[in-house]
């Protein structure tokens, strides 16, 4: 009987295992594939992260976590959450060559800081509330780990390619081609070098501290997962008090010497089950609140049920809240205009973010679109436009250019931060207007011809007019513009191109470009 427990419970933890690889694995590969070899279908695995469903008003993704967290405690955080698994990757790492019965797992029981996690939640739904999302982009789990992939993961599988790209070249294969980084900014790398080592340093000295009172979706799927209906329980009887659970328990819940588990940190992993010599643990149906056995018999705390009840009303009434926070974001907001203030001008955010301040407020800095952009116009920011847009991303035109009908950004964002678009919205939204300044160009001091801007505008928003001679000028017509970057990219002028893209800071609508005539010119003979 206790063999057929125990062989359960090491099934349930391969599952858990299995399930963590087949959704982790694609997540990462999808950060990291710079070549565009995964389908795009991938970032669907995305939304169903916690943070991005709340902000993308997904409500039925936030019950369905809900009613997981309930029914089988936080299987989010040991499954779904790739910040969560890389967690368990960093602690199988640290004890690869250690002995199972000592030094394996050296983690130990801790009380919870109950006021310092729900006080940080708090803070942190507050701070959203009134449209400061810094606490959100950086507590957020699935973001930190965004950033870490795009930051760090994806430069080092690129520089990876490139020198085994050169070890094929010298046998004269071909098959691999250099590739260069060119999406990773100062701010971007900084800020994925301090998330690796605070991660590393929490999994290894303190298991999941970071779940368990630094994570707001920790917190919030703690609020469930103490009244889950299967948990992890003691069979006294059993127990030797061998103290292999407590040793084994990476969320430090579990208490061997007074043989109790914390639910509300179980981040049900079966690491415990599966070290109990004894099968004095196991994972099963428990769905009285607040149990505790007096007497041999069964109590139930009439307190623990008032509170869960308390606990799913206030659950319950908040996602109306969610939803109206989602609609107002994807509300379009009316007149600002084209804006570029002296010394700090206004970053031109990607098509399909509608608004500059409610981007901010969606946005998460997970870097997806940054590393799906396919021509890599998109970078994240520094301070050059303030605090409050720190790492979020924005169309450096310097460089590139964003392709006239693309809308891959829009299409794999998993907080709506940025609308899906359709190609024909695409080729109308304008996000900033191209301002030449003739002071710049060489036409102007060097008297050369030049027209590069012009050839590579796609709307014909800037086309070449008469200036001296038979030279010709650049001239904008602003309500043709869609703010591409197109004329900014190509531009041969340095440092200071001669025409840029200034932001609207409320992206507009611009009538689509005429079409040019196409006459049928039919050639019977070949002229001669």
């Amino acid at each position: 009987m206790k063999q057929t427990g125990k062989k359960i419970v090491n099934h349930l933890k391969r599952l858990r295992v299995l399930l963590a690889i087949l959704l982790f694995a694609p997540i990462l590969l999808y950060f990291v594939d710079f070549a565009g070899a995964l389908p795009q279908e991938v970032h669907a695995l995305l939304h169903f992260q916690i943070i991005p469903a709340i902000l993308g008003g997904a409500i039925g993704i936030i019950v369905l976590q809900f009613v997981l967290a309930l029914v089988f405690g936080r299987i989010y955080c040991s499954v779904l959450c790739p910040a969560g698994i890389f967690q368990d990757i960093i602690n199988r790492l640290f004890c690869i060559g250690k002995k199972k019965s000592k030094g394996t797992r050296r983690f130990s029981y801790h009380k919870p800081l109950n006021v310092f996690r729900y006080l940080l939640l708090g803070l942190t739904a507050l701070s959203f509330v009134f449209g400061f999302t810094s606490l959100v982009v950086w507590l957020d789990p699935y973001s930190n780990f965004g950033r870490m992939a795009t930051n760090l993961f994806r430069p080092v599988t690129m520089w990876g390619n490139n020198l085994l790209a050169d070890l094929l070249m010298q046998l004269e294969n071909y098959t691999l081609y250099h590739v260069t980084i060119h999406t990773v900014t100062w701010a971007g790398l900084i800020s994925g070098v301090i998330i690796l080592p605070v991660f590393v340093a929490l999994t290894v000295l303190r298991g999941r501290l970071f779940c368990n009172t630094l994570c707001p979706v920790g917190a919030l799927l703690s609020l469930a997962s103490r009244y889950s209906f299967f948990r992890i329980t003691f069979n006294k009887q059993l127990c030797n008090n061998c103290g292999n659970c407590e040793r084994s328990c990476k969320a430090e819940a579990i208490d061997s010497k007074n043989m109790k588990v914390d639910a509300s940190r179980c981040v049900t992993c079966f690491n415990c089950t599966s070290s109990c010599t004894k099968s004095s643990l196991k994972y099963r149906f428990s769905p009285f609140f607040g149990q505790e056995k007096v007497g041999g018999e069964t109590t139930t705390s009439p307190n623990s049920r008032r509170t869960f009840f308390a606990t799913s009303a206030t659950i319950a009434a908040s996602l109306p809240v969610v939803s109206a926070v989602a609609q107002y974001a994807d509300a379009p907001q009316e007149g600002t205009k084209a804006v570029e203030e002296e010394g700090k001008p206004s970053p031109v955010t990607p098509p399909g973010s509608v608004n500059l301040e409610l981007f901010k407020d969606k946005c998460t800095a997970c870097h997806l679109c940054v590393t799906r952009c396919p021509t890599q116009v998109l970078r994240p920011a520094g301070l050059q436009f303030g605090f409050d847009y720190l790492l979020r991303p924005y169309c450096a035109f310097k460089s590139s250019y964003c392709n006239y009908e693309c809308t891959v950004c829009g299409d794999v964002c998993p907080v709506h931060a940025i609308r899906s678009l359709t190609k024909e919205e695409k080729r109308t939204t304008q996000v900033g207007i191209a301002t030449f300044h003739i002071d710049r160009c060489i036409v102007y001091t060097e008297g050369t011809d030049c027209g590069a801007c012009s050839e590579h505008c796609p709307t014909q928003a800037v086309h070449m007019i008469p200036y001296e001679g038979t030279q010709t000028i650049p001239q904008v017509e602003a309500e043709l513009c869609i703010g591409c970057g197109g004329c900014e990219s190509i531009c041969p002028v340095n440092p200071h191109r001669a025409i840029i893209v200034v932001a609207n800071e409320t992206h507009q609508q611009v009538a689509p470009p005429e079409e040019e005539e196409v006459i049928d010119i039919q050639i019977e003979t070949f002229g001669f």
